[in-house]
């Protein structure tokens, strides 16, 4: 049976939402570090698996024949040409501490390309999502990205990763990009950051390392917003990370200046 990116969108909402709800309730019965990953800093928490965990388990009992990509499990086979990409929390270092921006993130792939994603806020429950050809919303209402005023007057958002060495050459990005635009931000959530930029809350994003649930649901509301999402080569190679791995978010109207000004900063190769 043919499924339309609407119909996949407004599963990924409901999806969202559960999962949003239930890192709220886990949150306030207190949370703690349950494993790491790439280094001692970058946390896995309970809540993560079980979001993770209540996601699958909805996708499989809905849509038995689907793919699905999961942060923190293993990848699930399907046959439908459906895949689903998942990041149960967005922004876990921010949840462990109470801080607001996180999320849960739910894309839905068909045939290799991204036609739906909703990103859910989990202290809230703001709502940002898109499906292929029928826009981006926030809360039910359309939203667009802001006309890209000039360089230096842009408020660029960005974000970090965990290993040592990958953070020294992000830093040293960062530090030649900011005397050329109004300031940045590093709020700690790439899709967030990438649902601001579609709804003008920023001007643009960039980061090198957010694997494909970091991006996929946030670079296709971005899109639909009216902006332009891509991942770029990169100057850092550091295993696992690879060339193509800066994720570059902007309305289209400033994209070549930014793109230009990131190249410059040594973002991109």
């Amino acid at each position: 049976m043919t499924v339309t990116p609407v119909e996949l969108r407004d599963l990924a909402c409901a999806l969202a939402h559960e999962g949003a709800g239930l890192a709220r309730e886990m949150r306030r019965g207190g949370i703690d570090v349950a494993d790491t990953k790439t280094s001692a800093v970058d946390v896995v928490t309970e809540a993560d698996r079980a979001v993770e965990e209540l996601l699958r388990s909805r996708i499989v009992a809905q849509r038995p024949d689907d793919a699905i990509l999961g942060e923190e499990g293993d990848d699930r086979a399907g046959t439908s040409g459906v895949r689903w990409v998942l990041d149960p929390i967005d922004g876990t270092v921010n949840y462990l501490y109470g801080l607001p921006d996180c999320a849960v993130s739910v894309a839905a792939e068909l045939d290799g390309e991204v036609v739906a994603g909703a990103v859910v806020t989990i202290p809230t429950g703001v709502e940002y999502a898109a499906a292929l050809g029928h826009g981006a919303t926030r809360d039910g209402g359309a939203i667009s990205v802001r006309p890209s005023p000039p360089l230096a007057e842009r408020l660029v958002l960005t974000g970090f990763g965990y290993q040592r060495e990958v953070r020294e050459h992000q830093a040293g990005c960062v530090a030649a990009l900011l005397p050329e635009v109004r300031d940045i931000r590093r709020m700690g959530s790439c899709a967030l950051d990438l649902c601001h930029v579609a709804d003008g809350s920023g001007d643009g994003y960039v980061e090198a390392g957010p694997q494909p649930w970091d991006w996929s649901a946030g670079g296709l509301v971005l899109r639909e917003a009216g902006g332009r999402f891509e991942l770029l080569d990169g100057t850092f190679t550091l295993d696992p990370y690879p060339v193509r791995n800066v994720v570059v978010g902007a309305p289209a109207d400033g994209w070549d200046d930014f793109v230009a000004a990131l190249a410059a900063a040594g973002f991109l190769a």
